[in-house]
């Protein structure tokens, strides 16, 4: 029986691990492999809203990510900050307990997971975890999880 399995991505840690490997990802390609590979049937990309990305929600949309955004500020230094670390595992822990998907599939590399993913390994509902970097954080790594590193995959989904 096909399982029904979701993917929440931190976007952010996503983009900006990609970016540091110097390589560019096909989000349409990503999500197609998240399919076939883990039989992702949602989606779910946690975003800063930012007016002037208008482009870019659309292209992800159209790659087939629900895109759940988060209000932005600015920095004392001018920089954007759209913390989506409590969206992400609020939404995720819902949809646990609303019973609506098997295993999640989290995509980041930020150790600030690694109490929802302890929690979803406990339940029986954690599929893998996809880092978008060797960088992985020790607090994810010292689970004893399976971890499947962006990287490794450049082939399949970089543009």
């Amino acid at each position: 029986m096909k399982q029904n399995n979701f993917a929440y991505i931190d976007g952010a840690n996503l983009h900006k691990g990609v970016k540091s490997l110097k390589w560019k990802l096909d989000y349409k390609k990503f999500r197609i492999w998240l399919k076939d590979k883990y039989n992702i049937t949602y989606a779910y990309i946690f975003i800063g809203l930012i007016p002037s990305n208008k482009n870019l929600y659309t292209y992800l949309q159209n790659a087939g990510f629900i895109l759940i955004f988060k209000e932005t500020t600015y920095g004392g230094d001018g920089k954007v900050k759209g913390n989506c670390d409590a969206d992400l595992v609020l939404n995720t822990v819902s949809d646990f307990y609303e019973k609506r998907f098997d295993k999640a599939v989290i995509v980041s590399s930020d150790g600030d997971y690694a109490s929802l993913v302890g929690f979803l390994k406990n339940k029986n509902a954690f599929e893998i975890l996809i880092s978008s970097h060797d960088q992985c954080s020790f607090l994810l790594r010292k689970l004893n999880i399976k971890i499947v590193y962006i990287d490794t995959q450049k082939n399949k989904f970089s543009q």
